[in-house]
Formats: structure tokens, C-alpha cells, sequence
């Protein structure tokens, strides 16, 4: 059969985008000056509607500490879930082992394993296989397989009343059912390779990179439109991973072209400042006591570790024999950052006191962006696991 105009243009642009391309903090200060802080603050406008309430406004990542499970999830075995890219496949790790118990085949492309929104089902994104495979954490095997056009990532709305698809090839935001994935509302974009996005902390918008030009969207989450779109001041910007501060006053987006990542006021949305981190900025991932977060710079085999708290890099922590760390996460005891090495066909386990590998790992080919799972909070916003 004749090859339809978007799968043509996503195989033109695949080799691109493969070298283009998831308990309160009372240690910020003293309790009683943060009590006096908040009665200084004028009242916060109501979150999204139906979105669980904000457990700490100082901190969003409040329910993500330490071992502390959902009741969901608690029984869950503890599993590294790879996208293998190129081998259509999953490769399933043990963390105790750093052993590769499982394969599982999938559809064409697999591109990130997302965690829904209940914690209950890993979404497999085939994105040029135009499906979702669906997995069971609870027994590790595949089910269901819906098909869902463009699935190159997926998030949810905070309230769960939304699956949003990021359609990069069909240059759309794809508003679903979370449960059947049937169409709720189609957003076009004007913008080229929408792919990752994070929400503000009240969750009534949602900040989206577009990589293939250079833009930054922001989203009105209850009434799905597109509500302001800028350019970054950077020839050749290729924006990646979005994530939001601790305190929620600031959206970081990781830019493999610029090296660094932005700094955006998501409310303002004005134009961002950026901070140089290494070569080929990809992914952010937030340490369990919401103090750092770690950056993957792909292009030079190192994790660029940022202090919330100082407003500064404070290390950088360089891969033994070089790699391609991507994309992945924080163990559910945050003692280890698990990052997919997208093209050495390896993933690699790093120890979050140290910065020291602890191991490389073997799995198929163009691993890309892994879940670490189970993981501590009450709900999921989707890519590799953002959790609330």
C-alpha cells in the first residue's frame, strides 16, 4: 500500500529527531517563617477543577517523597520499563539485579513507557505504529493495544479527566479519553514536533516544547486551546524535557541545541533566560526531597546536577567511558537515577549521593524514554512518570 503523506514525513524526519532526540520541603526555612510567608501572600486563585488539592504550595512535589507509595501501587514489583526504538520492543530491568528479565514486542517506534494518570496501567507510545500499548505493572505483561494516531508522547490533565496526546508529526495536541483514548477535542498547532510539557501548579495551564522549531507553547488545560506561543531567542533551538519548580514559580526546558536549559515564568510567559548545562540538554528529573534536579546532557555523557535552593548548578557527574544519557528516573527510594542511553543501545543506573555509575546494562536498539516503576504520589502527569 501506498505510504499516507504523515508517515513519509515522519520517516523523512526520523533520523533528526533520533539526533535530536518523562513530604513537605520544610528545609527551604524555618516553619514559622513560611507560615508568616503565606499569610503575606495574597490568596491563590482556585486550582483546576476537580484536580486533587496542592499538599504543600511551597512544594508540588510534596507527595513524591521517599518510598512513599500510593496504595495502588504499593504491591507493585519494582521494574525499569526501556523503549527500545529501533527493536520495537520493551526491555524490562530488575533493579536488584541490573538484569533484563523480560522483552516485550510492541508496536512500530516505541518512543516513552507513561504511567496513567490512576498509576494503574504503563502506556506504551508506538508513534509510527499509531497505537498505545497498554501494560500491567502489577504482572509486568502486555495487554491491550489501542489505536491512537501520532502517540509520540502522552500526558494527563492533573484532574484525570484528560489523556492529552503530543501528535508531533500530525502537529497536534490530541485531548482523549484517559481510559479508552477516544478523541475529546483535536488542537492544531502552528509550531513544529510537540513533545514534552509540564503543568503549572494550580493546573489551569501546561507549557509545551515544540523541538523542530524552536517554539514554546502555553495551553489553557480546562478550555484545550492554544493561549500564547513565543520563538526562543536562539538560532536553532531544540527544546526537550519541561519541568516545573518545586515552588511552581519557574518552568525549566531542557534545549539540546542551546546546551543548557530555559528558565521560563510560565505566567508572564515571557521570554526565557537560559543556564548552560552540557552538551545536548535532554531531561530533568527532580530528586525525591525536591532540593535538586538532575540534568541529562546527552551530547557529552553527563548528568548536570541543579540546586533549587542556591539557583545554580552545583556538579556535574561524567559517564565512565562516555554515553548518551536520555531520558528515565528516580528510583522510588531516590538513591538512583536510571537513564536510557539513546544511542549505545544501554541503559545506565547512577548513584544520586555519589554521581558514580553503578551499572550499564544491555537492551535493544535506540533505547529512549524508560519508566522507572512503581514511584512515590498520588497521581500521574504522564511522560516518563511526572507524579503529583
Amino acid at each position: 500500500m501506498t505510504p499516507s503523506p504523515r508517515a513519509l514525513t515522519a520517516a523523512a524526519l526520523l533520523v533528526a529527531a533520533l539526533a535530536a532526540c518523562a513530604a513537605p520541603a520544610d528545609h527551604a526555612r524555618p516553619a514559622a517563617s513560611r507560615t508568616e510567608a503565606a499569610a503575606d501572600r495574597p490568596a491563590s486563585p482556585p486550582g483546576l477543577p476537580g484536580m486533587p488539592p496542592v499538599l504543600d504550595p511551597e512544594d508540588v512535589y510534596a507527595a513524591d517523597r521517599a518510598g512513599k507509595l500510593a496504595p495502588a501501587v504499593k504491591d507493585f514489583p519494582s521494574r525499569v520499563y526501556v523503549p527500545n526504538t529501533n527493536s520495537n520492543t520493551v526491555s524490562v530491568i530488575d533493579p536488584a539485579t541490573y538484569k533484563v528479565v523480560e522483552t516485550i514486542p510492541v508496536g512500530n517506534q516505541p518512543q516513552h513507557v507513561v504511567p496513567s494518570w490512576d498509576l494503574k496501567t504503563l502506556w506504551v507510545n508506538n508513534d509510527l505504529g499509531d497505537s498505545l500499548t497498554a501494560i500491567d505493572p502489577a504482572t509486568g505483561k502486555a495487554g491491550r493495544t489501542l489505536d491512537v494516531s501520532d502517540p509520540y508522547n502522552l500526558y494527563f490533565t492533573p484532574n484525570g479527566k484528560y489523556a492529552v496526546v503530543m501528535a508531533s508529526m500530525d502537529r497536534e495536541l490530541v485531548f482523549r479519553d484517559p481510559q479508552t483514548m477516544k478523541v475529546a477535542k483535536t488542537v492544531p498547532v502552528n509550531c513544529a514536533g510537540v513533545n514534552h510539557a509540564d503543568f503549572s501548579a494550580d493546573g489551569r495551564y501546561f507549557i509545551v516544547s515544540c523541538e523542530f522549531s524552536g517554539e514554546l507553547l502555553k495551553v489553557d488545560t480546562e478550555k484545550m486551546e492554544v493561549i500564547g506561543e513565543q520563538k526562543l531567542p536562539k538560532e536553532g533551538a531544540m527544546p526537550q524535557d519541561v519541568k516545573l519548580s518545586p515552588d511552581g514559580s519557574a518552568f525549566y526546558i531542557a534545549d539540546m541545541m542551546a546546551d543548557g536549559m530555559w528558565v521560563l515564568d510560565g505566567k508572564a510567559f515571557t521570554t526565557p533566560k537560559l543556564l548552560p548545562t552540557g552538551k545536548g540538554a535532554h531531561g530533568l528529573y527532580v530528586s525525591r526531597d525536591s532540593r535538586q534536579m538532575y540534568i541529562t546532557n546527552r551530547g557529552e555523557g553527563s548528568v548536570s546536577v541543579f540546586d533549587f535552593g542556591k539557583d545554580e548548578l552545583t556538579g556535574k557527574w561524567h559517564l565512565p567511558d562516555g554515553g548518551s544519557p536520555d531520558m528515565g528516573g528516580v528510583s522510588a527510594d531516590g538513591k538512583v537515577l536510571w537513564l536510557s542511553g539513546r544511542y549505545d543501545a544501554e541503559v545506565y543506573a547512577i548513584d544520586t549521593g555519589s554521581g558514580k555509575q553503578l551499572a550499564r546494562i544491555p537492551v535493544g536498539s535506540g533505547p529512549h524514554g524508560l519508566a522507572v516503576y512503581p514511584q512515590p504520589g498520588r497521581y500521574s502527569l504522564g511522560h516518563t512518570g511526572v507524579f503529583r
